[in-house]
């Protein structure tokens, strides 16, 4: 009787992307690293149902600066995902480079990222440009975008990872409070306080209450001279 043959489990990719993170190259070091990863955490896939992405947003102006960030397995499916690691059982996999600096150096990824996260003001699309990619999960990828004038409100199109799985969904900060993008609500018009051309909402609203209290003291100093006139008479 043929025996079957014994599948053997796929190798995933947390050794490549843990070097990202591994202040030194010692390949048995981020083995072992990858091994106590692998030891407690689900393969190295597209993992939509955790806790989501997150972006902050925030406007100078013309100049719109944004954020993304995701967990370090979402950053691992998607690089894999685009060609950006190597696949280790079709050959070896080089330690050139960190998981990191492969994700950086991608073409494929920053033209994706690029695509999945855009910014226009009043229909009109705002030019984007991605930072270098590194310190990813500390940092994110940072973008910066310049619009047409003065932004008081933006269309965002916040939409990476929901190809792999339209579970995924970012949490938006902006000063105007928190939105949720899914891949349902791509783009959504949110409103960045302070930054219309002049001075901030809040400085309106403390002038006026700053002016509501002046005529409050005001009257009451008239009725009180009033109120001693007519005594005195």
């Amino acid at each position: 009787m043929a025996r079957a043959p014994v599948r053997r489990p796929r190798r995933l990719f947390f050794v490549s992307f843990v070097e990202s993170f591994v202040p030194f190259r010692i390949p048995s070091v981020a083995a072992l690293l990858a091994a106590l990863l692998l030891a407690f955490a689900a393969p190295a896939a597209a993992h939509p149902f955790g806790p989501p992405s997150t972006a902050s947003l925030r406007a100078d102006g013309p100049r719109v600066e944004l954020a993304w960030r995701s967990a370090e397995d979402d950053w691992v499916a998607l690089g894999r995902s685009l060609g950006a690691f190597e696949d280790p059982g079709s050959g070896p996999v080089s330690t050139a480079l960190t998981g990191e600096q492969k994700l950086g150096r991608s073409a494929a990824v920053r033209a994706y990222l690029l695509a999945r996260v855009r910014v226009a003001q009043r229909e009109r699309v705002c030019p984007g440009r991605l930072a270098e990619l590194r310190d990813l999960l500390a940092e994110g990828a940072r973008f910066t975008f310049e619009c047409p004038g003065p932004v008081s409100e933006v269309e965002l199109t916040m939409t990476p990872l929901t190809d792999l799985n339209p579970a995924y969904r970012t949490v938006v900060s902006a000063a105007s409070g928190k939105m949720m993008f899914t891949s349902s609500a791509g783009t959504q018009r949110v409103p960045v306080a302070g930054t219309a051309g002049g001075p901030p909402a809040a400085v309106y609203a403390l002038g006026a209450g700053t002016l509501a209290v002046v005529l409050a003291a005001a009257g009451a100093l008239v009725w009180r001279r009033a109120r001693r006139g007519r005594v005195a008479a």
